[in-house]
């Protein structure tokens, strides 16, 4: 499985038609554990979100991969993830954050400083709009059950973001991809996604950098 997950990861679109073409099964099942994972623990913001996603309704337009069964499945995962992810943070926040091991508070920690930004400027759509951002969407739910975000808002917020995200992704990714000039740049397309989801928030930490050092 955990090879099948880096293949993923290097090669997405290849990978997962293989991966259908073997099991359809373990197909849904390696999928709604990446977005699972991706949204539920703060360890793994380096999991593909979005383009995975698209690649996935690209997929499931020419293989067995059913589009609504995979739907549901990515939406359930989504939603699972946050719920996980507030939870530790609800339980386990302070104490991961004055914890003095190396690679909490040199790499993990070092981000939760923007989702708290994020959060502040957002209040409790932060948790829909932060589905939109890669590693932002890692910190949020964490963030929210830091602070102790009230459980209905965020289950609220949790489903309609979930919803959101998946849906777009994957059904534009499902509907479009049998167009032929998709299926001749697929691995464009993919770089494309990340680097136009993922410019908003660099250009914001910029901007946010600039002002601090005038």
């Amino acid at each position: 499985m955990m090879d099948r997950l880096i293949e993923i990861i290097l090669h997405t679109d290849d990978a997962l038609l293989a991966l259908v073409a073997d099991n359809v099964f373990n197909a849904y099942l390696l999928l709604f554990f990446i977005i699972m994972l991706e949204t539920g623990l703060i360890f793994f913001p380096f999991l593909p979100g979005d383009g995975l996603l698209f690649s996935a309704g690209v997929v499931a337009a020419s293989t067995n991969l059913n589009i609504w069964i995979l739907l549901v499945i990515l939406i359930i995962a989504a939603i699972i993830g946050n719920l996980l992810n507030f939870t530790v943070g609800k339980y386990l926040g302070e104490k991961l954050e004055r914890s003095n091991n190396y690679f909490l508070k040199n790499y993990l920690m070092k981000s939760l400083p923007k989702a708290q930004k994020f959060y502040d400027k957002h209040g409790g759509r932060a948790i829909i709009i932060g589905r939109f951002f890669p590693i932002i969407r890692t910190y949020i739910p964490f963030l929210a059950g830091m602070v102790y975000m009230e459980r209905r808002l965020f289950l609220k917020n949790t489903i309609l973001g979930a919803v959101l995200w998946i849906s777009l992704f994957l059904l534009t990714g499902f509907f479009v991809g049998e167009i032929t000039w998709v299926k001749n740049n697929y691995g464009l397309i993919f770089l494309s996604l990340i680097i136009i989801t993922t410019v908003p928030l660099v250009f914001s930490l910029l901007l946010r950098k600039k002002s601090n050092s005038n």
